[in-house]
């Protein structure tokens, strides 16, 4: 299976894969219920996970129902227990942290959060969509998910826009990194809150990129997949900080039980680049 979905990866087209997707889930999330492990996002629970990878394959890591992968599913964890993302009010601490979920709508206008939400992934899409205290846009430039056609580096929205910005795992994929960040905190409200996740080695001190290196094989194997551009390594985080994003580098699985790590299948010290303007 692991040979299988790595021809699939880099073989179809990822705007295809997203439509096909939409086929083969029940199917496969059907074939392998179970209760080894759950996705906290649906709260379904399987005897086994999907592997995924373009170049290493990690096992347990693909949700069949909603195609997560760790960082989505922790991605989740955090808006739900740690802000009012998914709530109209604040109304509880957090079920981890003992500490007040983050404030991000306007109390005395309760307003709907106007999110934007760069290469929308389908275990958030549907879900975002239905949610009455969002009024959410989705921008790509290929995904068939994506409400705007835009380019990262030259977004067509007005300064000081979104409430909330989510771009994950994108700004591996841009030449121009810093002119991508520079846009997202240009549109971001002051007060706003981004989430800009992004493959990173924590053993580099330094992020990695060669464009010497041009044979898709060869990237693959040391950028981990054909379309990255570079391996960021810890100073990601200062690089945020000097576009003028306030960071909280969130190291949030260790606020979580490490049996429940284990049942969500998430990657252990993965760290969220948690950004406020």
């Amino acid at each position: 299976m692991k040979k299988l979905f790595k021809l699939i990866l880099n073989t179809i087209p990822r705007p295809l894969l997203i439509r096909l997707s939409y086929v083969a889930r029940p199917i496969i999330a059907f074939s392998l219920r179970g209760t080894n492990f759950t996705d906290p996002i649906d709260g379904k629970s399987f005897k086994s996970m999907l592997p995924y990878g373009y170049e290493t394959q990690r096992n347990n890591v693909l949700s069949p129902s909603t195609l997560s992968l760790e960082r989505h599913r922790l991605l989740w964890l955090y808006l739900n227990e740690e802000t009012d993302f998914f709530k109209s009010e604040l109304v509880s601490d957090s079920s981890f942290t003992n500490t007040k979920r983050i404030k991000l709508r306007d109390a005395e206008t309760n307003s709907a959060l106007k999110v934007l939400h760069f290469a929308p992934e389908q275990a958030f899409y549907k879900l975002f969509r239905n949610q009455k205290n969002l009024d959410y846009t989705t921008t790509d430039l290929f995904s068939p998910l994506a409400d705007v056609k835009a380019d990262i580096c030259n977004l067509p929205f007005e300064d000081n826009q979104y409430d909330v910005i989510l771009c994950n795992h994108v700004l591996e994929h841009i030449p121009d990194d810093t002119k991508a960040m520079q846009e997202l905190y240009r549109v971001l409200k002051p007060g706003g809150m981004a989430i800009l996740q992004i493959p990173q080695d924590l053993s580099r001190a330094t992020t990695f990129a060669d464009d010497s290196i041009t044979d898709q094989k060869e990237r693959a194997k040391i950028f981990g997949q054909y379309d990255h551009v570079r391996i960021y390594g810890r100073d990601y985080f200062d690089k945020l900080r000097s576009i003028g994003f306030k960071v909280i580098e969130e190291d949030y699985t260790n606020k979580i039980a490490p049996e429940l790590v284990e049942k969500y299948c998430l990657a252990k010290g993965e760290i969220i680049p948690v950004c406020f303007k």
